[in-house]
């Protein structure tokens, strides 16, 4: 019974992998890799059968199904199948199912760690997703569900979408009508963590202009305090504190109102 390793590659360039994972990719006897992990990675494991098993938004796409079966085949036959996934293998990765794929069928399991494209779109434009008093929360989101609905919302100081390429002037609209302020800051970074990534800044009220630089670009948007260029930001966690604090203060001074 063989080992199957899932493996982040990091969003970008081969030189973002981890060593762990570039120890096991030498090791491997089959790798099954995502379409945006870099082709440069091959030459980590030119003894390996390589099996392309990529995804793409709105394009060409392996089944998952097929992925499954995959993995079980090989794993059945070789020591060590390498399941190579862009980013990090937990984020927006489908790791859950694969993994239990896997494990019920009785094979040996690994998870490396690896850049999420949040993490390397933030290194690209060189800003910290958390700041200090006022960015101390970060959700991740898919910009699109299964049902290819687009979601959006105020969870955290700071938002990162991915996928959100295609969808920026209806992200816009989504986001200002969940609280975030018209003047939020916006970083829009596509294909982060590569030598050609480009990063451009923008307010909600202008984020649908990114489309002319970004388009058809794999793209991250950041969104409130980890997009701001300087420390202090408008966010939707403050105007709906604010919101929130409203009524308390009516009350307040109608009870004073009322003393003697």
């Amino acid at each position: 019974m063989g080992t199957v390793a899932f493996v982040g590659a990091g969003a970008g360039a081969a030189d973002l992998i981890t060593l762990r994972g570039a120890r096991l990719l030498a090791q491997a006897d089959v790798v099954l890799a995502d379409a945006l992990t870099d082709p440069a990675l091959r030459e980590l494991a030119p003894q390996a059968r390589w099996l392309d098993v990529g995804k793409r938004g709105f394009g060409r796409a392996t089944a998952q199904d097929v992925i499954h079966a995959l993995l079980l085949r090989h794993a059945a036959r070789s020591r060590l199948v390498v399941r190579l996934k862009g980013g990090d293998p937990s984020v927006f990765g489908r790791l859950e199912e694969e993994l239990a794929v896997v494990r019920t069928a009785g094979h040996a399991t690994l998870v490396v760690p690896g850049v999420t494209a949040a993490l390397a779109a933030a290194a690209d434009a060189q800003r910290p997703l958390t700041r200090r008093g006022h960015g101390r929360s970060v959700a991740l989101t898919t910009a699109m569900t299964r049902e290819h609905e687009l979601q959006a919302g105020c969870h955290a100081d700071t938002e990162v979408f991915y996928m959100a390429g295609r969808q920026l002037p209806a992200l816009a609209r989504r986001l200002r009508a969940a609280g975030w302020p018209a003047a939020t800051p916006v970083l829009v970074v596509s294909r982060a963590g590569w030598p050609d990534a480009l990063h451009s800044q923008h307010t909600l009220a202008t984020l649908a202009q990114a489309s002319v630089w970004h388009g058809g670009r794999p793209t991250v948007v950041v969104v409130g305090a980890g997009a701001a260029e300087g420390t202090t930001t408008p966010s939707c966690t403050d105007q709906a504190a604010q919101t929130e604090a409203a009524p308390r203060s009516r009350a307040r001074n109608s009870v004073l109102s009322t003393l003697p």
